[in-house]
């Protein structure tokens, strides 16, 4: 009768100053329906709360805006009412009657320009005020002065000065987001350990490479979370810039609406409004993990 054989038996089998064998155990995998079980569950984490949240939110608007004499549709009506814009949002029938696919590409258009261009010049302002104290001390009382104006403020100014809506509408969004990107990035770049100056000092790297090398991915979480911030800003002042500039674009879609006296158009292009906007914000914050591995600021 064979018996299996045992560890001595190997050893004792095996040449003398022979090393024993060693068996690569590879890990067993756990089944696909355990991973699927796994992937379904974070996802139902995930979704079923806000879910849950907005049904009840919607139940209660109905509920609320069903009684006589309420001055807000139910979403019910809205639907109803601004079915054929869900339905179709790229018509376009000359002039400003265009779907809202239209107004909010050229509502997106115009915060691209503007935000690009208070991204570029805001980093390179936080650089220079971060880095230099005689520039902090000469340009962050004015800073902290300007950043405080309204947006809507700027407008009249930036109207008289360019003379068309369009650069208007730019200049707005580019003053009004530039503020936090500047901030941001300076306390950034001030934050900088000074072990990582020591080291740079020590293997002599040139200003070009201690800017590429040290300064811009040390200082990336605080520049990205100001680039939040900046979009957020930037997209509300594009909205509240088209409502007085005319043209096509979801901010005056709105305007047209309500003078117009359609409210549940404007109930539609504000749900529009608040989905780009946290799409918009998701985007920033997913190209700063990516960029900063994971260390961005929240």
């Amino acid at each position: 009768m064979n018996m299996p054989a045992t560890k001595m038996d190997i050893e004792t089998a095996m040449p003398a100053g022979t090393a024993a064998p060693v068996v690569a155990m590879t890990p067993r995998r756990p089944p696909r329906s355990e991973t699927y079980a796994r992937m379904a569950r974070e996802t139902a984490v995930r979704v079923i709360p806000p879910v849950v949240v907005i049904a009840l939110l919607l139940l209660v608007w109905e509920l609320i805006c069903r009684r006589a004499g309420s001055a807000l549709p139910p979403p019910s009506k809205v639907f109803k009412d601004t079915k054929e814009l869900i339905l179709d949002p790229f018509f376009d029938h000359g002039g400003i009657d265009k779907g809202l696919f239209w107004h909010l590409s050229a509502s997106l258009q115009r915060v691209a320009l503007g935000y690009s261009l208070s991204a570029v010049a805001g980093i390179a302002l936080g650089v220079l005020v971060g880095q230099s104290i005689w520039a902090m001390r000469g340009l962050d009382p004015l800073f902290q002065v300007l950043r405080t104006i309204p947006p809507l403020a700027w407008l009249p100014l930036s109207l008289a000065a360019f003379r068309d809506g369009q650069p208007s509408a730019i200049f707005v969004i580019f003053i009004t987001s530039i503020w936090p990107i500047i901030i941001n990035t300076a306390v950034g770049i001030r934050n900088i350990p000074q072990d990582y100056r020591n080291v740079a000092a020590v293997v002599q790297l040139n200003p070009l490479e201690f800017f590429a090398k040290i300064m811009i991915p040390a200082a990336a979480p605080y520049i990205f979370t100001g680039l939040r911030i900046g979009i957020g800003l930037s997209w509300l002042a594009i909205v509240a810039a088209e409502m007085l500039i005319g043209g096509v674009g979801i901010g005056f879609f709105i305007w047209d609406a309500w003078n117009s006296s359609h409210i549940s158009e404007i109930i539609l292009a504000l749900f529009y409004v608040g989905i780009i906007g946290f799409v918009l914000d998701r985007l920033i914050a997913g190209l700063g993990k990516i960029v900063t591995r994971g260390t961005a600021q929240n």
